[in-house]
């Protein structure tokens, strides 16, 4: 098969579309035929040597997938069946091998790109605002970057669930976009402090900025709010304020997907088919695709999500 390889080990731009040893499905898996795959933040750290995968896994980057079942292994699943795939590694290529219970089904009327630009964040959304923060109606979730991927997408989903929305972006477009989807309470993070703006109101915040906003963010959290930690776009190492955590009685997690064993995996999934799909089947929730590109220009999508010029998801296109 041919997938995404890097040329030159050195340099970590030189993403080629070349030659690769196509997987077998082992027990419990499936081979899939990718026709669309989701780009990540997480690629271009992976491409950048700072991201590893898992022990075992594909070092082909790539997180979502969706395409065909070219060979259902053990499983029981059709040849030919239309799938999402969540995935620890391996999706740029043409072919992917992926455990059965991480198979998603094509929501209903959804394409292969709009299908692959959900699944990490679907996944990584309600795994972390509702099965670790417990975000329920009537509260308050502040998201940062309310204007990419995660961003686009958590609005409508807390929405959906009946909570205010607060959203942090860096340019008067982005903020707009966000309102449009939503968000309620709109900061333009280059003009306006958020922690003073949200002070003690924040019953959830999602953080994808890590060391640089953690004390901001506790300052931002409600009496017994919690903080989840899913980035470090702003760092590793911050101090915290343990007083002021135990003055709120507040709560912070640091999770990744990626890393999740099999079965962990498959019991957000789903929760992700069950609570998640049937709002992007009957409009609830709407995909936002910034651009799809073929795969093969895959180093172009890299440089154009790292310029922050991205308002929602980039999608490669396997032909």
């Amino acid at each position: 098969m041919k997938a995404i390889t890097l040329a030159n080990p050195d340099d970590k731009t030189s993403l080629t579309w070349s030659e690769a040893p196509t997987p077998e499905p082992g027990t419990g898996e499936v081979l899939v035929e990718v026709k669309a795959v989701g780009v990540n933040r997480a690629d271009l750290l992976q491409a950048a040597g700072h991201y590893p995968p898992p022990p075992g896994v594909s070092e082909i980057i790539g997180l979502e997938c969706a395409g065909v079942i070219a060979d259902p292994g053990d499983t029981g699943r059709e040849k030919g069946e239309r799938v999402a795939c969540l995935l620890a590694g391996g999706a740029y290529a043409e072919y992917v091998a992926v455990p059965v219970g991480q198979l998603l089904p094509i929501p209903e009327g959804y394409s292969f790109a709009e299908a692959a630009s959900v699944v990490e964040v679907a996944c990584t959304l309600w795994s972390n605002l509702v099965m670790v923060a417990g975000l329920h109606e009537g509260q308050t979730v502040l998201l940062h970057g309310g204007a990419g991927g995660i961003g686009t997408f958590g609005i409508q989903l807390a929405k959906q669930l009946g909570c205010t929305v607060a959203v942090t972006a860096g340019s008067a477009e982005k903020l707009a976009t966000c309102r449009e989807l939503g968000a309620d309470i709109l900061m333009n993070y280059r003009e306006e402090d958020f922690a003073e703006v949200l002070k003690n109101r924040a019953d959830v915040i999602l953080d994808i900025m890590g060391a640089k906003y953690l004390d901001p963010n506790l300052r931002a959290l409600a009496m017994d709010g919690h903080l989840v930690i899913i980035g470090m776009q702003g760092g590793v190492k911050g101090e915290l304020n343990i007083g002021r955590l135990l003055s709120k009685r507040g709560s912070i997690s640091a999770t990744g997907l990626r890393g999740r064993d099999l079965e962990d995996k498959a019991g957000i999934v789903a929760e992700v088919v069950e609570h998640v799909w049937p709002m992007l089947e009957d409009g609830r929730i709407r995909v936002s695709i910034h651009r799809a590109l073929p795969i093969d220009r895959a180093a172009e999508a890299h440089r154009l999500l790292d310029s922050g010029e991205v308002t929602g998801k980039l999608v490669l296109t396997v032909d």
